[in-house]
């Protein structure tokens, strides 16, 4: 696969690039900062001298005083040089650390102020459709926009391999839970949950485990980058709204590897979780990426009104409902237009599986493929839409 450029851009300043394995961290700073120390911690003898030795760090930069950028990798499994990178902060000229890592859990675990603000925290996401020269809605459903997997002939089994990889290699090495066997008990049935309400007691009778197990079992999963969660939009609520959040696997060919098939379970939940999933995804990115800062949330009242995401920041404030289907029928846009009635200062959008761009009840419906694909960080909501109705035309 050819290099692919993202809309990830390190900052002038040190900082921690966090995301989950195989989202190419390592492969961008690589070719895009030249001329930077580069130092591995997962090289078994690097790790074992800074793990020993944190004060040695320097040696290794020093030796390089040309380079005004220093590159720790997986700086998790190593957090005792974090406090030899802070005293090095603090001098009158210091160099550049960019210190990426697949999980916080660890440093956070140990008590470490992620060097006191002295350095920003930005996080790396799957591929968005827009950094691609060519997307195809079909297979990112199903094997999902990871870097890795993206580039593989055989998606299916690097995904597997990638599942594997994080509970022995995460969990089990880690020591971040006793029980793995319950963990990936416990992994499956999070897979029902994706692009749902979070319902703990549901989980813990599905894997025979307590309530405060499945707690502390989905605190390792954020930690780890393996999911996130989508808020409640509450702001001048004229309407009862419910108090838990969306649960979501990080990418949506993770969630497809963990889904169990099997003759009771309708295609079309899953191809349906699958697609707001992916929207759920791209949207994250989005708002990371994005200068201003917009958030993600999602609405839904007492009475079952629900909206999939609303996005709001200084800037930015659009409903988006996504239909895995070909047609719209007006019953449809209904959420839409009791969100919009409530809230008229947004822009209502549905996002379906069809190939038309259509307006009914003056709510715009368009292409979900179009939309992904004309996804920039550079474009608000409004401009996204706009290119999506062009491209279809």
């Amino acid at each position: 696969m050819d290099f692919v450029g993202r809309f990830f851009d390190f900052p002038n300043q040190s900082c921690f690039v966090f995301g989950p394995r195989g989202t190419g961290k390592s492969t961008w700073l690589r070719a895009t900062i030249s001329n930077a120390v580069y130092l591995d911690l997962l090289s078994p003898r690097l790790y074992r001298e800074l793990a020993a030795y944190p004060e040695r760090l320097r040696d290794h930069f020093e030796a390089s005083r040309n380079s005004r950028t220093v590159i720790i990798d997986e700086i998790q499994r190593v957090p005792a040089v974090l406090p030899v990178i802070h005293a090095i902060l603090e001098e009158s000229t210091p160099p550049r650390f960019i210190l990426t890592g697949s999980s916080a859990r660890k440093l956070r675990r140990n008590g470490t102020d992620l060097l006191g603000g002295r350095a920003l925290q930005k996080y790396m996401h799957p591929f968005m459709a827009a950094e691609l020269s060519r997307f195809h809605l079909e297979r990112a459903l199903l094997h999902g926009m990871l870097p890795l997997v993206v580039a593989s002939d055989d998606p299916h089994e690097v995904l597997e391999s990638y599942i594997s990889l994080y509970i022995d290699e995460e969990v089990r090495a880690e020591a971040l839970t006793r029980n793995v066997d319950a963990f990936i008990r416990f992994l499956e049935a999070m897979s029902f949950s994706h692009s749902n309400l979070l319902n703990i007691s549901n989980v813990a009778r599905e894997c025979h485990v307590q309530r405060k197990v499945v707690h502390s079992y989905i605190s390792i999963l954020s930690d780890l980058l393996l999911s996130f969660s989508v808020p409640i939009f509450a702001r001048r609520a004229k309407r009862a709204t419910v108090a838990s959040s969306k649960f979501y696997f990080f990418d949506t060919g993770v969630f497809r590897t963990m889904r169990p098939r099997g003759p009771i379970d309708r295609p079309q939940e899953i191809e349906g979780a699958a697609l707001e999933g992916l929207v759920a995804q791209h949207l994250r990115a989005w708002c990371d990426y994005r200068f201003d800062g917009p958030s993600l949330y999602f609405w839904r009242t007492q009475a079952g009104t629900e909206i999939d995401f609303v996005v709001y920041g200084t800037n930015e404030f659009a409903a988006l409902e996504v239909k895995n289907s070909q047609s719209i029928q007006s019953a449809d846009v209904r959420p839409l237009q009791t969100f919009a009635f409530d809230y008229p200062e947004v822009s209502v959008v549905l996002l379906y599986r069809g190939e038309s761009v259509m307006m009914i009840r003056n709510v715009k419906c368009i292409p979900v493929e179009h939309f992904l694909r004309c996804l920039r960080p550079d474009r608000t909501i409004r401009e996204v839409v706009d290119a999506s109705i062009a491209l279809a035309k």
